[in-house]
């Protein structure tokens, strides 16, 4: 008697297609920034001002130690919802969006220091071109993590709450999340 069992069908909805399908397309887009990066690595040890220069790593580490637990609240956010806990949901979703503005305010912070201080551009020289436009995209992507996580917020505050969406836009979160892990090794560490 055959004891194996048939691997279990997995049947994707049509909205969790196309959130692979677009995070897929997305790590292709990262791919490429991050690889563009490694490929002027060299060149920009030699600018000046230089990576090892401008970097206040206190700063980045904090703002990662917010993206990263924010992956932690938007997990328990969704569990909460499964589990019929609208409230605690509420706190986790609330606690993630705050999360990820903090990590938001201490780039701006960074970008500050680097244009005002260092007089570092996108246009000054390589460096600033492949570091502004690496970590402005990953910006820009969570900037529009939160909006769609706050719009969830709204939705449930309004008595609309429904499962799918709030998994689809975790997934994205935990996406923008990972991403950051590589840029924060390849900027912040191998970099400098």
């Amino acid at each position: 008697m055959n004891t194996e069992t048939a691997p279990a069908n997995v049947t994707l909805t049509p909205g969790q297609a196309g959130m692979l399908a677009f995070l897929f397309s997305e790590v292709a887009f990262f791919g490429t920034l991050l690889m563009a990066y490694v490929f002027f690595l060299r060149k920009t040890m030699a600018c000046s001002p230089a990576p090892s220069e401008v970097f206040y790593l206190p700063l980045v580490i904090g703002a990662t130690v917010c993206l990263l637990s924010s992956s932690v609240t938007v997990h328990l956010a969704e569990s909460a919802l499964h589990g019929g806990k609208r409230s605690l949901f509420l706190i986790y979703l609330g606690l993630t969006i705050l999360l990820g503005a903090v990590f938001l305010t201490c780039t701006a912070i960074e970008w500050h220091d680097l244009i005002y201080t260092w007089k570092l551009t996108i246009n000054r020289n390589i460096f600033g071109t492949t570091y502004f436009t690496l970590v402005g995209f990953h910006a820009f992507h969570v900037t529009m993590g939160l909006v769609a996580l706050a719009t969830l917020w709204f939705l449930t505050m309004r008595g609309v709450a429904e499962p799918q969406p709030v998994q689809l836009v975790s997934w994205y979160w935990h996406f923008v999340d990972v991403v950051w892990v590589f840029v924060f090794v390849l900027v912040y560490v191998v970099g400098r």
